[in-house]
C-alpha cells in the first residue's frame, strides 16, 4: 500500500503564492510518476500538473502554465513532490490532491484514471 499526505494549503490573497508538498510513503521503493489535481465542489476534478518518475519531465495544464511549477526531490528515498503556485486567482480556490501512478513508464499523465493512489487533499482558498 501507498499513502500520500499533502500539506501547504491555506488562505492567500489573489496574486499570492503557495507551495504544496506531497509525501508518498509505504511501498514506494520503485519511484513513480506523481501528479496534482484540484476539485471544486460540484465540479469535475481537474488536472493541474504532473512529474515523471525521474523528475526530469513534467506536464502542466494550459491554465496554469507560467504560474505553477511541479517538481520532486531527486533523492527519491522521500518520494516527495511539490507544486509551487504563483499569481493565484480566486477561481483557483479548490481542494488540491496529490496522486501517484504506479505504471512502469513513469511518465507524467494528465489522466486522472491513470493514477492508482490519491491523498486526502489540501484546501487552497484564494480571496479576491
Amino acid at each position: 500500500q501507498v499513502q500520500l499526505a499533502e500539506s501547504g494549503g491555506g488562505y492567500v490573497e489573489a496574486g499570492g503564492s503557495l507551495r504544496l508538498s506531497c509525501v508518498a510513503s509505504g511501498r514506494t521503493f520503485s519511484g513513480f510518476a506523481m501528479g496534482w489535481f484540484r476539485q471544486v465542489p460540484g465540479k469535475e476534478r481537474e488536472f493541474v500538473a504532473a512529474v515523471s518518475r525521474s523528475g526530469y519531465s513534467t506536464k502542466t495544464a494550459d491554465s496554469v502554465v507560467g504560474r505553477f511549477t511541479v517538481s520532486r526531490d531527486r533523492d527519491n528515498a522521500e518520494n516527495t513532490v511539490y507544486l509551487q503556485m504563483n499569481s493565484l486567482k480566486a477561481e483557483e480556490t479548490a481542494v488540491y490532491y496529490c496522486a501517484l501512478d504506479r505504471g512502469r513508464l513513469g511518465t507524467p499523465s494528465d489522466i486522472g484514471g491513470q493514477y492508482d493512489y490519491w491523498g486526502q487533499g489540501t484546501q487552497v482558498t484564494v480571496s479576491s
